[in-house]
């Protein structure tokens, strides 16, 4: 297992019980319903089906990220037991949160000069950020070194892709990453958004498609178009989606079908809180392996 330990933020969008079959450490982002609190514990302490009843309800949602304080305690507890550490953020397109890891890291540096902290931007979210802990997880438990994993994932962040759509539009108007005018239209025009996060990882729409069975088609055709190898893809593949597991699950098929020599089946998680605040029910999000990501 080496003397190092790999960790991300609770906004990977995996389980607890996942993290931990898989020894990957984590810490937890926050969000409010109505200006109470809560801890992004990956639904330890409310269910997903609860969180997403409560935003239907007319809650209103925010989040926020983990400040340098907070990892700085946290990266201590590894450095004090004489690991070193490769964290993997949420993506610097989406959230501020590397800067907050970076002072941490620089701040323990002084503390602790005989240990290494590496903090990378994933450039990606949800899906995608699982899929590529699960890959580190996997490289670490092959007997891949410390120095072997930074230099790994250097070479491959840009490989990862995460693509996502949407069915249900509310809570991007809510948020107005859509406008109101826009989103009246789409609608009454049933149109659900394919969207993907780009180099910079950044979301970007790429396409307007009418009504879920096209969306998840053009979903399909994109990520033949990137995914590593082909048909002949053999690495894993991670869906996330907020409380519409049919979509999801038909996604899966799809996929599985498309992609026979997968290393496993399609594994699905809820999309967490955090990201969950700001997509609200209806998002299915894809992670997988592929070219580099495009602008």
């Amino acid at each position: 297992m080496g003397d190092y330990i790999i960790s991300c933020c609770s906004t990977a969008d995996v389980t607890d019980a996942y993290l931990k079959e898989k020894n990957i450490e984590y810490i937890c982002f926050h969000y409010y319903l109505d200006d109470k609190a809560y801890k992004d514990d990956l639904y330890q302490s409310m269910s997903p089906q609860d969180f997403y009843q409560a935003m239907l309800d007319g809650a209103m949602t925010k989040t926020s990220q983990v400040n340098a304080e907070e990892f700085t305690q946290y990266f201590r507890k590894f450095l004090e037991q004489g690991k070193d550490v490769i964290h993997l953020t949420l993506s610097s397109g989406i959230s501020g949160v590397i800067n907050s890891a970076r002072i941490a890291a620089e701040e323990l540096s002084e503390e602790f000069p005989d240990r290494k902290i590496v903090v990378f931007d994933s450039l990606t979210a949800s899906a995608g950020y699982g899929l590529f802990m699960d890959k580190l997880a996997s490289l670490r438990d092959e007997g891949y070194s410390f120095d072997e994993l930074v230099k790994w994932t250097e070479e491959n962040i840009q490989n990862q892709n995460t693509w996502f759509f949407t069915t249900d539009l509310t809570f991007f108007i809510r948020g107005g990453r859509i406008s109101k005018v826009s989103g009246w239209f789409g609608t009454a025009l049933n149109i659900c958004p394919l969207l993907n996060i780009n180099d910079e990882g950044k979301l970007i729409p790429r396409q307007k498609c009418r009504g879920k069975k096209m969306v998840k088609k053009a979903c399909l055709t994109a990520i033949k178009e990137r995914i590593e190898n082909g048909a002949d893809y053999d690495q894993n593949i991670f869906i996330t989606h907020s409380v519409c597991m049919e979509d999801a699950r038909e996604m899966a098929d799809m996929l599985e079908e498309a992609f026979p020599k997968m290393k496993e089946k399609v594994r699905i998680f809820d999309i967490g809180p955090t990201i969950g605040a700001h997509t609200g029910p209806g998002t299915v999000a894809i992670g997988f392996w592929g070219g580099k990501k495009e602008n």
